[in-house]
């Protein structure tokens, strides 16, 4: 690749970057949304987190299979009550890291 296809490429990956979120806050900011769309709003980070995490959770494998009994599934409830009842993103890090040591070390 030449100079000039590097700049093309960055600023490409900037454009793309960029003009997401420069859209809404154009064409939204000062504008009132409908409650029931804000509401909806609100859930596209759990979406996201569901999407991203589900699969590490139950399947394994290149060809991806179905498995419940990952060791994974089970240290993630734990886990989970524990970032529910604390609050603690860092907490929540140090238990699941240790239940997933501790799980590998005696089981």
């Amino acid at each position: 690749m030449t100079l000039p296809d590097y700049f093309m490429l960055i600023l490409g990956m900037g454009a793309v970057t960029y003009i997401p979120r420069w859209f809404p806050i154009f064409f939204l900011s000062g504008k009132t949304l409908p409650g029931w769309f804000v509401e909806w709003l609100d859930l596209i980070p759990v979406t996201i987190l569901s999407a991203i995490l589900l699969p590490a959770l139950v399947t394994t494998g290149t060809p991806r299979v179905f498995d419940i009994f990952r060791p994974e599934l089970f240290i993630a409830f734990p886990t989970f009550l524990f970032a529910m009842k604390t609050r603690s993103l860092g907490g929540t890090v140090v238990v699941g890291m240790g239940l997933y040591w501790l799980w590998g070390k005696y089981l």
